[in-house]
This record gives structure tokens, C-alpha cells and sequence, in this order.
């Protein structure tokens, strides 16, 4: 355990839904701990997508993950019902760092909490960009 500050449930404006699978679980009995980042990964990208517009096929701007971390409290496991909160921690020009938590459905505790940074590139160039007009503003309703 660590001592970490733990995000309450209701610090997150959104709450993104996950149905733990069995092949999620280690040889311990509970959801291995690179998984909780496919978990951030697929809250995020679902409220930049169907909230920001963001188009990951053909868009001309993608974002890419390039710092992040985890803190975990207490294990989950499959066949739990989960789910992420999403909030924005800090907005900048190009990038933006996020802060979540992984609850168990209905608690206030979470069982993880992570931080991550996202840069916005140009898809052609590779290159960081301005943050398009609509994550922007998908992201500014995660403020914290």
C-alpha cells in the first residue's frame, strides 16, 4: 500500500464503464497491473472520441501517451464490474495531462489511481500540434 492521495469518486465528472475480462487476470488471482493502462487508455480515448470528435483513422491529428503512471491500493478482479473517472489535471497548448481513478462499480474508494500526458501530433508530420477545436473543448469540461 502507499500513501499516496487517493481520489475520491466524486472528484471525476466522468465515469467511464469497464467489464473486467477473465484473460485480464495474472497468476495471482487479480487484474495484472499493465492492464489498469489499457483501462486508461480505453476511458480517454471514448470521451475524446465520442465527446471531442476526435477521429483516430483518418483524423489529421492523433495524441500519443508519453508519461505515465500508476498507484494501486487494493486488487480487483475478474468478473468485477469497474469504472474509470476522467478528469484533466492540466491543458496546455498541445498537450494535456490527465488524472484518473479505477473504482469497483458503486464504491467511493478507488483500487488505482494513474496520471498520464497526452501530446497532440500531426498524423502527416509527426510533429506536436494546437490541440483541435473539439477535444479542446471536450477536455476543458474535464477540468478539475
Amino acid at each position: 500500500m502507499t500513501d499516496i492521495a487517493r481520489p475520491a469518486r466524486q472528484d471525476f465528472n466522468y465515469l467511464h464503464p469497464i467489464t473486467t475480462r477473465w484473460h485480464d487476470n495474472d497468476v495471482y488471482g487479480h487484474i495484472n497491473n499493465v492492464v489498469y493502462y489499457a483501462f486508461f487508455d480505453s476511458a480517454v480515448n471514448t470521451w475524446l472520441i465520442e465527446e471531442g470528435g476526435l477521429d483516430i483513422h483518418q483524423g489529421e491529428q492523433v495524441a500519443f501517451v508519453v508519461s505515465s503512471a500508476c498507484d494501486y491500493f487494493q486488487p480487483i478482479a475478474f468478473p468485477e464490474q469497474i469504472e474509470v473517472g476522467v478528469r484533466v489535471a492540466k491543458l496546455g497548448t498541445s498537450s494535456v495531462q490527465y488524472e484518473l481513478g479505477v473504482f469497483k462499480q458503486g464504491e467511493d474508494q478507488p483500487c488505482a489511481a494513474g496520471r498520464f500526458v497526452h501530446v497532440f501530433v500531426d498524423r502527416a508530420s509527426n510533429r506536436s500540434c494546437a490541440i483541435p477545436a473539439g477535444p479542446r473543448g471536450a477536455l476543458e469540461r474535464l477540468m478539475r
